[in-house]
């Protein structure tokens, strides 16, 4: 396939557009969630008509993002094994078929508040399922330069959804009844589903080791995530600001109608605006980035969430709300684009869609506590209440969060290096049961504070890969003489680890390597489980 690079220039703002692939995504994902933003504003009124009360009211958000809390690991897992193309495909063909379903529920007059909650449950599995895969293609549509600039694009392009798919939707309900949205969002699959059929990725070279399992690459996902300083700070700070912005869009539909006397329209309008001023806000965060960093950028978006749901808890004007929904809009893509360049920065592609169903499992899981908990407060002390506490409690997690920085994999290679020599073994066949890894160094005792720094830094990058029972240990005899001990589940899993070893690594062993003494390689030894009477080792130099 022929990539178009004729418009803009490598390194701004819209250089992904100069890729075709990311291009024809970029504008079906567009069209397809402008359906998407017109579902949930049927959906969201839809709930006001037939329950109106606050705690169902905010269900609905709860039962969106609840299926990614619940499902994202697995999908991440899923991604991370099968192909995301052909994955991707079929989701978006299921989730066009229950739009089609629920079409026709509304349209009969056959829905239920349980009922609406389920079809909204449905697609929000759909979702979960899709967003991995998704966002872990994006690498593979433009170069590492333009990542950021392509995950700001594929946040602006959610929020000119945002700020078509809401309004649209409100007149709709309005000139053609609650089924339209339904109806409109079940046919903006197809077009999303022919660019998928169209692309065909590179591609990738063929493992010479057999996929993992499921519950193997689940597990591997979350060591990664467990193990990586750079996506727990991202995560930390996701969390942090999400189980209180949360309260925002829990409480908009009841905002529109019972602090603000609106209907479906003004609905759509407020949604509207959110959405223009992310796409506002789109123009103006490189700006913003580079006078505040990516620090600055998400405590600046949280600020602005507090002061966006404080004004609309006092003053219960339209007009006012709705210029406070255009500053939501820029504050929200100010901390979801920070955040989420944090996490693709943060992972190598080996484990790309795992560790991002981590971050999304934070920022759902986060946002549906949050909608159920907000809710519960609306119930209990009103809207007002509700929203200036969210606000506070943004705020407050501002200072206590700080030395969590982001994007900290930013200027780290995470490509595989490769470095390392294939395992010998002694016997044709892999070996069953657990290997155990042992490399003796020599250290000078002028560098010995030096080499267990780096030792440390080695140790988490022994247990992302699967490594566990970690040790340093020093001879007793010689003081220059000191142990490395890990192990790993099976030969497989080592031999997995060979090839997902990264030049980040390679630097860390470098400088451990340049500290012993003659800076010669240390002797690994990998040993495993006796097959006869005597325990087998194999030797080598590494």
């Amino acid at each position: 396939m022929t990539e178009n690079k004729a418009t803009p220039e490598p390194g701004s703002p819209f250089a992904p557009f100069g890729h075709r692939a990311f291009l024809l995504l970029w504008i079906a994902t567009v069209a397809s969630n402008i359906g998407t933003w017109m579902h949930d504003v049927g959906a969201g009124w839809l709930m006001t008509e037939l329950a109106p009360s606050p705690l169902m009211v905010a269900a609905v958000q709860s039962a969106t993002t609840l299926p990614i809390f619940l499902f994202a690991l697995l999908a991440g897992a899923v991604a991370d094994i099968v192909d995301r193309r052909k994955l991707l495909l079929g989701i978006n063909a299921a989730m066009g078929l229950a739009a089609l379903a629920m079409t026709a529920f509304v349209h009969f007059g056959l829905m239920s508040p349980l009922l609406l909650l389920l079809f909204t449950f449905i697609f929000g599995t759909g979702a979960a399922f899709m967003a991995p895969a998704w966002q872990a293609i994006v690498p593979k549509l433009v170069p590492r330069g333009d990542l950021s600039a392509a995950i700001a694009l594929n946040s602006m392009g959610i929020n000119v959804s945002r700020a078509i798919g809401p309004a649209l939707a409100g007149f709709l309900i309005v000139a053609a009844g609650l089924a339209s949205p339904f109806l409109v969002n079940a046919l903006s699959f197809v077009g999303i589903i022919a660019v998928l059929l169209w692309w065909k990725p590179k591609a990738e070279p063929a493992s010479s080791l057999p996929s993992e399992t499921i519950g193997g690459a689940i597990v591997s996902g979350l060591r990664y995530a467990w193990n990586s300083p750079a996506l727990t700070a991202t995560l930390i700070r996701a969390a942090s600001f999400f189980v209180f912005a949360s309260a925002f869009w829990a409480m908009l539909p009841l905002i529109a109608r019972d602090v603000l006397s609106g209907g479906p329209t003004l609905y759509g309008i407020l949604l509207a605006s959110v959405g223009a001023g992310a796409v506002g806000g789109a123009f103006l965060l490189p700006k913003i980035k580079k006078r505040l960093g990516s620090d600055g950028t998400v405590a600046f978006g949280t600020v602005g969430t507090a002061l966006v749901m404080v004004s609309m808890a006092l003053v219960p004007n339209q007009v006012v709300a709705v210029a406070a929904a255009a500053l939501a809009g820029l504050s929200w893509i100010a901390v979801l684009s920070s955040l989420n360049v944090s996490a693709q920065t943060a992972l190598p592609d080996w484990v790309r869609a795992r560790g991002l169903s981590v971050f999304l499992t934070v920022f759902f899981g986060s946002m549906s506590l949050g909608s159920l908990v907000w809710g519960q407060v609306a119930s209990i002390w009103g809207i007002p209440v509700a929203l200036i506490a969210a606000s506070v409690g943004a705020i407050a997690l501002i200072p206590l969060t700080r030395t969590s920085h982001l994007q900290q994999g930013a200027s780290q290679d995470l490509s595989p290096s490769m470095h390392w020599p294939e395992p010998v073994l002694a016997e044709d066949e892999d070996p069953d049961g657990p290997v155990m890894i042992q490399i003796t160094y020599q250290v000078e005792e002028r560098h010995a504070e030096e080499f267990l720094t780096r030792m440390k830094q080695l140790a988490a990058s022994r247990r992302r890969g699967g490594g566990y029972r970690w040790s340093i240990m020093r001879d007793a005899a010689d003081t220059r003489v000191y142990i490395e001990t890990w192990w790993e589940s099976s030969w497989l899993n080592h031999k997995r680890q060979h090839l997902h070893v990264t030049k980040e690594d390679k630097k860390v062993q470098e400088e451990i390597r340049a500290l012993t003494i003659g800076n010669e390689r240390p002797i690994v030894r990998h040993l495993i489980q006796p097959a006869k009477e005597i325990d087998r080792f194999t030797t080598q130099k590494e």
